[in-house]
């Protein structure tokens, strides 16, 4: 378990490709300072196991399976690529983010970033199945920053203001009456970002269209499963 409060930059330095996954080496000094074999380590918000260690360069390898790589942001992972690196937390760490297990969601998209003389101004693309995990105010991890939810953008169709009555009556009819999927608008987070988080992680380095991996608050979907089992 982990708690969004990335320790360190890392380095991408080495991608082994094989036949159904790949052999990642990462530099952490940080992270593998006390790291053993079969530690788990978040990279970008993706929980890793470590299973080679090299402390006296720094480094970590993991093997990432392919389906790792098409549920997450590291599908486009390249060497020399900047990550953000936690070690698992302890019964004696400061909880200062909230709980984080490194289980991606999805994979979201930066819309836009827009700085100012003491934060930037954030838009994330979220798929639109996580959006009910989201709520203003709330807790959400990106590439495994615990980051606070200032704006809430549900998805919806240009038409959809002054049209909602004649979509709900043709749901099954969306390309005539409420817009094609290219005219729908996508579901976003807003999120202020300080400069301390900017240089810490890799949010400084970040560009519109950069993929970033998006894990909803573990709290939320717990009490999703337990009120659907009781029928509500």
């Amino acid at each position: 378990m982990f708690t969004g409060i990335i320790e360190e930059l890392g380095t991408v330095e080495a991608i082994e490709k094989q036949q159904d996954a790949i052999r990642l080496t990462v530099r952490g000094p940080l992270a593998t300072s006390d790291a053993n074999r079969g530690d788990s380590i978040a990279v970008s918000g993706t929980c890793l196991t470590a299973v080679e260690i090299d402390k006296s360069a720094g480094t970590f390898t993991a093997d990432v399976m392919n389906e790792t790589l098409r549920l997450t942001s590291l599908q486009a992972i390249k060497v020399g690529d900047r990550v953000n690196l936690e070690r698992a937390m302890t019964a004696a760490t400061r909880f200062g983010g909230h709980v984080v297990q490194g289980h991606v969601d999805g994979v979201g998209r930066i819309i836009s970033l827009e700085p100012s003389d003491n934060w930037t101004w954030v838009r994330v693309a979220v798929p639109a199945e996580l959006m009910k995990y989201v709520v203003l105010k709330g807790s959400i991890t990106l590439d495994g920053v615990s980051l606070t939810v200032n704006e809430v953008g549900e998805p919806q169709t240009n038409e959809a203001s002054g049209a909602q009555g004649e979509a709900s009556g043709a749901q099954g009819e969306v390309g005539e009456a409420g817009g094609s999927a290219s005219d729908a608008k996508e579901a976003f987070v807003g999120l202020s970002l300080i400069p301390e988080t900017l240089a810490l992680t890799t949010f400084g380095v970040k560009k519109p269209g950069d993929l970033v991996n998006v894990e909803a608050d573990v709290m939320a979907k717990h009490i999703e499963r337990l009120l659907a089992a009781r029928g509500i």
